[in-house]
C-alpha cells in the first residue's frame, strides 16, 4: 500500500477545538435536541442582519456587473473611504496606499506572519487568544506563550511580557480580545508599547526589529465607559513597527461579506499585497464597491453601529446579571463584567461534583460535556484558546443569541446546578 506523505508542518497542524465542538452540537441538533449554541464568534443573520444600505449596495454592484478581478490591494475608493473612517474615529492618519484590502482579517494576519517572519523566529502572544498558535505553526516559527489571569481580565501587562521580547520578532496583541470581551486599559497598553519601542531602540539599525501586530477588529464594539486605545496614538514612534488588523466582519455583523483591511508601513503593506496577490485572497469586487459607498454615508454607518452595540450590550448584560444572580445563590460560577466585542467571560467550575446518575466531574472537558449534553448549553472553554489551566473559564458568544436567550440559558444552568451533588 502506498503511503501518502505530507509536510511536517501539515502533519503536525492541529485542528480547531471550536470546530470540533461545533460538530458535536450539530450532531445533537440533527437528533432533535434543543441546543443553545453560544460557541461561534458569528452573528445570527436573522437577529443581526447586515446594514440594509450595505445589502442594497452589494446587490446593486452585482447588477452593475462589478464582477471582475479587483486590484491586488483593493479598489482605491474603498481604501480611501476606510482611511477616512479610521482617521475620523481613531485619529490615525494613514494614506490609502498604506491600506490593504483582503477577504476578511484572516488572510491579512497570515500575510503579516509571512511578511515579517523567517522560519525559526520567535512570536510572543498572550493566551487566551485566537489562532496565534496556528499562524505561528503555519510559519514554522517558535511561539512563546504568555499566560494571563482573571486578576487583569486576562489581558497581558508589561511585566508579563518584559522578559520575552529581547529575542522576539513579532508581538501579537488583540484588543478588544477574542475570546474574553475585555480590553487594554490606557496604562497597560502604554507600558507595553514603551517596552516595544525601547527594545527597538536597543536593537538599532543592525538587527531585525520587534514588530507589533495589533488586531482590533472589535474596536467599534465597546460598552459603557470603556475606551479603545491603540499603540500608534499612544506611542507615535511605534508607527514603523506596527501593523493594524481590522475589517467589516464584527463591526457590521458582516462575517460572510469578507471585507477586511490591514494598514501600516507602506513597505510592509506592499509585501503583504504581493503575498496575498499570489494566493488570490482579495475581497470580492462587488462587496468592495458596496463597502466604499457605504462608508461614505456617515449617518447610516453611525446609526447601524449604535443599534448593533445596543443589542449586543443588552444580551451581554443579561448574561452577566444572570451569572451574578447564580453566584449570589452560592453556585460555583463567576463572570467578568462585559467591556467589548461579542463575548462574556464566565467560570463554571463544577469539578468535584457528580450528576444524578453518579458521573463524577473531574475536569473542564467533563464540565463542557455536561453543559452540552445535560443542559443543552454549548460554550467554548479557554483551553480552545491556548490556556493550559484546568480552571473552567469559558467564552459565551452572544452574536448567535436571541434577546430572550440569556434568561433561558441561565434558567437551564440553574436547573443543572441544582441537580448536582458535591462529591
Amino acid at each position: 500500500m502506498m503511503v501518502t506523505k505530507v509536510s511536517k508542518m501539515a502533519a503536525s497542524l492541529s485542528g480547531s477545538e471550536i470546530i470540533k465542538l461545533a460538530g458535536e452540537i450539530n450532531d445533537l441538533q440533527q437528533k432533535g435536541h434543543k441546543i443553545h449554541n453560544l460557541t461561534i464568534g458569528d452573528f445570527n443573520s436573522t437577529e443581526f442582519p447586515i446594514p440594509k444600505l450595505l445589502e442594497d449596495l452589494i446587490i446593486e454592484a452585482y447588477r452593475n456587473h462589478e464582477t471582475n478581478y479587483p486590484p491586488a490591494d483593493g479598489i482605491k475608493p474603498l481604501r480611501e473611504s476606510v482611511a477616512k473612517f479610521i482617521e475620523k474615529h481613531l485619529g490615525l492618519i494613514y494614506k490609502p496606499e498604506e491600506f490593504l484590502i483582503a477577504g476578511g482579517s484572516r488572510p491579512l494576519i497570515y500575510a503579516v506572519f509571512q511578511t515579517l517572519l523567517d522560519a525559526g523566529n520567535k512570536v510572543v502572544f498572550p493566551v487566551p487568544s485566537w489562532n496565534n498558535n496556528h499562524y505561528t505553526h503555519l510559519s514554522n516559527c517558535v511561539q512563546e506563550i504568555i499566560y494571563t489571569t482573571p486578576d487583569n481580565n486576562f489581558m497581558p501587562t508589561a511585566n508579563d511580557l518584559k522578559d520575552s521580547l529581547k529575542d522576539a520578532t513579532l508581538l501579537a496583541l488583540c484588543s478588544p480580545l477574542n475570546p474574553t470581551g475585555t480590553m487594554f486599559t490606557k496604562k497597560d497598553l502604554l507600558e507595553i508599547c514603551e517596552l516595544v519601542y525601547k527594545e527597538n531602540v536597543r536593537r538599532g539599525d543592525n538587527q531585525k526589529p520587534l514588530y507589533l501586530m495589533y488586531d482590533m477588529v472589535y474596536w467599534t464594539l465597546t460598552y459603557g465607559d470603556n475606551e479603545h486605545f491603540n499603540p500608534v496614538s499612544l506611542v507615535p514612534e511605534l508607527r514603523p513597527y506596527t501593523i493594524f488588523i481590522d475589517g467589516l466582519s464584527k463591526a457590521f455583523a458582516a462575517t460572510g461579506v469578507r471585507v477586511g483591511w490591514a494598514f501600516g508601513p507602506k513597505n510592509i503593506i506592499d509585501k503583504m499585497k504581493s503575498i496575498l496577490g499570489h494566493i488570490g485572497a482579495w475581497a470580492p469586487k462587488p462587496e468592495q464597491v458596496a463597502s466604499a459607498k457605504f462608508f461614505n454615508n456617515e449617518h447610516e454607518v453611525n446609526l447601524f453601529l449604535e443599534d448593533l452595540k445596543n443589542k449586543l450590550e443588552k444580551r451581554l448584560n443579561d448574561f452577566y446579571s444572570g451569572f451574578n444572580d447564580l453566584k449570589s445563590k452560592g453556585y460555583p460560577v463567576s463572570a467578568i463584567a462585559p467591556q467589548a466585542a461579542l463575548y462574556l467571560t464566565v467560570q463554571i467550575n463544577l469539578k468535584g461534583y457528580k450528576t444524578s446518575d453518579g458521573f463524577e466531574i473531574k475536569n473542564t472537558q467533563d464540565v463542557t460535556s455536561i453543559l452540552l449534553n445535560n443542559a443543552g448549553i454549548g460554550i467554548v472553554p479557554f483551553q480552545a484558546f491556548g490556556t493550559n489551566t484546568d480552571d473552567c473559564w469559558y467564552r459565551i458568544s452572544v452574536g448567535n443569541s436571541t434577546e430572550d436567550e440569556p434568561n433561558m440559558v441561565v434558567n437551564k444552568l440553574e436547573k443543572l446546578l441544582e441537580s448536582l451533588v458535591k462529591v
